[in-house]
């Protein structure tokens, strides 16, 4: 018999997950040696608009984390970022976003 597919969820890391999402504008979900969350870095530097960037790979509670963000978004791969409280993707996404002129219109709303 494996593991029970069946994970429990401490409201604490999801408390954390959620609340820094609300609280920030921007928020990126990253570890610092993954190039996908240095290129979403990089788009919102381009623009010169803050951000958060929660580097995961230290904390004891990576993994934790990683099963939240899945959990919302359908992935536990990073980056996984967050304007104005909605998921927008990953490295690729926010780039291409960027790349549009849609990620500046994001961060001009609200």
């Amino acid at each position: 018999m494996g593991a029970s597919s069946t994970k429990s969820r401490d409201p604490e890391i999801e408390n954390f997950v959620q609340e820094t999402i609300e609280k920030n504008r921007v928020v990126i979900f990253s570890k610092t040696f993954c190039p996908y969350c240095t290129m979403a870095k990089n788009q919102f530097e381009m623009l010169n608009a803050e951000y958060k960037a929660i580097e995961i790979e230290n904390r004891q509670d990576c993994d934790q984390i990683q099963d939240v963000l899945g959990d919302m978004t359908g992935a536990r791969s990073v980056p996984r970022v967050f304007v104005n409280g909605n998921f927008i993707g990953g490295g690729t996404d926010v780039k291409k976003l960027y790349q549009s002129g849609q990620l500046a219109k994001m961060l001009n709303q609200s």
